[in-house]
């Protein structure tokens, strides 16, 4: 089932997120419909907090940017195949000189700006069977990740950008939340 993604300004995108655990009710389908809605608003990424659930989950699925013909075969091999779930993650270490990348998120449609973050994280979290898994991400795997990683701390990528930045999309913000906005997505907007 396709969810309304959740727009700027809701209160529940600057909630941290609380750990779940394996009786959390109706998981599977939880994030069935998470991955659904995703790929329905052609995202990269969708956590809970998104579709108003304030606990510690997202999906990702990097593969629309592995033919990106700026990226190494290897790297474009990772993102293709870089399509999973994250339960209650954990950022362990972030390391590398920060690099920007224009970023985009659906809970605030047609707003890009560049955002700076760490190239190399490694990461703790719990897959869909709640099994445990230790990794190192990098590139736009590893940026991916702390994207969504932050909606679960109750962090937009708008709050990384220049206050300069930010004074100039005010109002388009303001719209958001208000509603101003064309989406090709259902939306739940806050006022």
């Amino acid at each position: 089932m396709i969810l309304p993604i959740v727009a700027y300004g809701d209160p529940v995108l600057r909630k941290k997120s609380v750990e779940i655990s394996k009786d959390y009710p109706d998981l599977n389908t939880l994030i069935a419909n998470m991955k659904e809605t995703m790929y329905n608003a052609s995202g990269v990424g969708l956590a809970a907090p998104q579709i108003g659930k304030a606990i510690r989950l997202f999906v990702i699925d990097a593969s629309p940017f592995a033919d990106d013909e700026d990226l190494n075969n290897e790297e474009n091999e990772l993102l293709k195949n870089f399509n999973r779930v994250f339960v209650n993650p954990q950022i362990l270490k972030e390391e590398g000189e920060e690099w920007a990348f224009n970023e985009g998120c659906l809970s605030i449609p047609d707003v890009r700006e560049d955002v700076w973050r760490h190239p190399t994280i490694t990461i703790e979290y719990q897959d869909e069977n709640f099994e445990k898994h230790t990794e190192i991400l990098t590139g736009l795997a590893a940026r991916i990740f702390q994207h969504e990683y932050d909606h679960i701390e109750g962090i937009l990528f708008t709050d990384k950008i220049s206050s300069l930045k930010k004074r100039l999309l005010k109002r388009k913000l303001e719209n958001i939340s208000k509603g101003k906005i064309k989406a090709d997505y259902r939306m739940r907007f806050p006022n």
